[in-house]
């Protein structure tokens, strides 16, 4: 215990306290229990660290990494157990999913300790609402993303933006003061500035390793595959990196992975919930009271530019960065007539010339145009989407 005691205090030590993710302040930290979840690299140690830092007494309050070698010899529940005797109260466990039988284990401790408040957290989205069926309704699972334009401006420059909703970014309110030529800052977004981790100089080799270790250890260790499965669907990856917007052909897809097309469906569901790709479906309710998939993109921009080495097509770039940015507050939806929907609202991306052909006269249809600074009339520069969360 004195070794992780140790560990925790040299973190917090070092952990920064003068940038907060978006999803801080949308937790309920005050629960018993709660779990954190999001792809690898995208800042959620830093936020366990950082609410510990501001929030808590250390002396009641611990951090622990389950893939650390202390746990190689003991249980998780030996080491609550020796926590709360010593008078601990507030337990922070990172990468849970890398303990076998997490979830049994933290339904134990939840029932057994009645002052003990737990945050678990865990880059393998899959193994987390796989486990998470054993806590039942005692505890709320928060996802959070990587980084939007507003955050990257604040983290790697320091520059303060507002967040701006969707009708005040359609109103052609959504300005930054500090800056007056955006363009150039969000082209580098686009490349290095979804994850924290991309002002490192090393930015490229660390994110094929996130590519690498999802791909290959993650999804085949969630669904029972092989790594040689997992790295075909690396190979599908690297295809929607260099398409344009990417329209699933599940037995195209099957022949392209040598395998059957009855699992391709549940392998995209896979490696969409593992924060490597995102579906955009239709209004319809399917058998999972999903839509029907019409476009698959990669979940962001940097990986995009990753696995393509910059020959991304420029027009996916758009549709992703759109897409990307915009779930998070609301539902978007593919248009029949255009890009996407959100609620009754259409939007149409393209460059700098993109007119209004597609959209025509429809009351609420926008058209989105990458390369421009400042909007105009139903033109909105696409770089205002970034500053929604």
């Amino acid at each position: 215990m004195e070794r992780l005691y140790e560990e925790f205090n040299m973190l917090i030590k070092k952990v920064p306290l003068d940038f907060v993710r978006y999803k801080y302040d949308d937790i309920e930290w005050d629960g018993k229990m709660l779990g954190i979840v999001g792809p690898r690299g995208v800042g959620k140690t830093t936020m366990l660290l950082q609410h510990i830092k501001k929030n808590l007494p250390l002396n009641e309050s611990l951090y622990i990494a389950v893939d650390s070698i202390y746990f190689a010899k003991h249980s998780l529940s030996e080491t609550v157990d020796q926590f709360v005797k010593n008078g601990g109260k507030y337990l922070f466990i990172d990468e849970v999913h890398k303990y076998e039988n997490w979830s049994k284990e933290l339904k134990h401790i939840y029932d057994l300790y009645d002052n003990l408040k737990v945050v678990f957290s865990g880059s393998s989205i899959l193994d987390i609402y796989k486990g998470s069926a054993d806590l039942s309704r005692r505890a709320p699972i928060y996802e959070m993303q990587g980084l939007s334009f507003r955050e990257y401006l604040k983290l790697f420059h320091n520059i303060n933006a507002k967040r701006y909703s969707l009708e005040e970014i359609l109103n052609h309110k959504a300005i930054i003061d500090e800056i007056e030529h955006p363009l150039p800052l969000f082209e580098d977004y686009l490349r290095r500035g979804y994850y924290p981790f991309g002002r490192n100089k090393d930015f490229s080799f660390q994110l094929e390793q996130v590519i690498t270790q999802t791909m290959e250890w993650d999804i085949p260790k969630y669904a029972g595959l092989s790594i040689s499965v997992g790295r075909k669907l690396t190979q599908l990856l690297l295809i929607i990196s260099k398409s344009a917007p990417f329209k699933p052909s599940y037995q195209q897809l099957a022949e392209i992975l040598g395998t059957s097309r009855n699992y391709i469906a549940d392998y995209m569901l896979y490696m969409e919930r593992a924060g490597m790709l995102s579906q955009l479906r239709d209004t319809t309710k399917g058998i999972r009271g999903l839509g029907k998939v019409e476009k698959v993109f990669l979940d962001n921009t940097n990986l995009m530019y990753n696995l393509s080495n910059l020959d991304s097509n420029i027009g996916n770039v758009r549709e992703t960065f759109f897409y990307n940015q915009m779930r998070v507050n609301h539902k978007v939806t593919a248009s029949s007539i255009a890009d996407f929907n959100i609620g009754n609202i259409t939007f149409e991306i393209g460059g700098h010339k993109k007119g209004k052909r597609q959209i025509g006269d429809i009351e609420n249809g926008f058209i989105i145009r990458d390369n421009i600074e400042i909007g105009f009339q139903n033109f909105i520069p696409l770089w205002t989407f970034g500053l929604n969360y």
